[in-house]
């Protein structure tokens, strides 16, 4: 294999890698969209409830796995930002509660709402989610295990994490980010369905 093919084929085979992912998490759908979601009833057509509540997973991977919820599910205490997943500056950890160290709380900067004129987002509360729903790091089958058990999801039942997913206005922040942030896929009110879709078919994880 010469140098230039090798530096080609490289590319291409993640590429190849990646779609194929894409493709598994949104199988039952045809022209899935990584800024859509598919409504539950698409994997109607999927007769086994096992693979019917993995593919409603893959779907719902698409947001969980999201630059807009990954950022606030960061590893080593710190936050991350934008789309690209930087992060963030100035340099801010997570603190006991999750808004911040005594001398730099999220609430310093981040208000009750986006304040798009200086791009800074925001809501009430303002934080990190808990240590042990870490995420980043993980592949969609361990975050799948992971938040399916109340030891490590700040005690949630599944009917919890319905309600979590599909009506928390933190949660819900993810769709409505403002300027220079890319929206979570789909809608809160979508994302609510396919989670109790999810639960609805055993809760299945990858």
């Amino acid at each position: 294999m010469t140098r230039a093919f090798a530096l080609l084929a490289v590319p291409l085979l993640v590429a190849a890698v990646s779609l194929t992912t894409g493709l598994l998490a949104s199988r039952a759908v045809e022209g899935a969209s990584p800024t859509t979601l598919a409504p539950p009833e698409s994997f109607a057509g999927i007769t086994n409830t096992r693979e019917r509540s993995l593919a409603l997973f893959g779907e719902i991977g698409k947001v969980l796995t999201s630059p807009r919820c990954m950022n606030c599910h960061s590893a080593n205490d710190r936050p991350r930002q934008g789309d690209s997943g930087r992060l963030h500056q100035p340099p801010v950890f997570r603190g006991v509660d999750g808004m911040g160290l005594p001398a730099m709380r999220c609430s310093v900067c981040h208000q009750k709402g986006n304040f798009d004129a200086a791009r800074m987002p925001g809501h009430d509360p303002w934080a990190m989610a808990p240590r042990e729903m870490v995420w980043e790091g993980r592949t969609l089958g361990q975050i799948c295990v992971q938040m399916s058990d109340p030891a490590r999801n700040g005690g949630k039942s599944l009917a919890d994490l319905v309600v979590h997913i599909g009506d928390d206005t933190l949660v819900g922040w993810g769709w409505a980010p403002g300027i220079g942030r890319t929206p979570a896929p789909g809608t809160q009110k979508e994302a609510k369905a396919l989670v109790q879709a999810w639960v609805d078919t055993g809760a299945a994880c990858p």
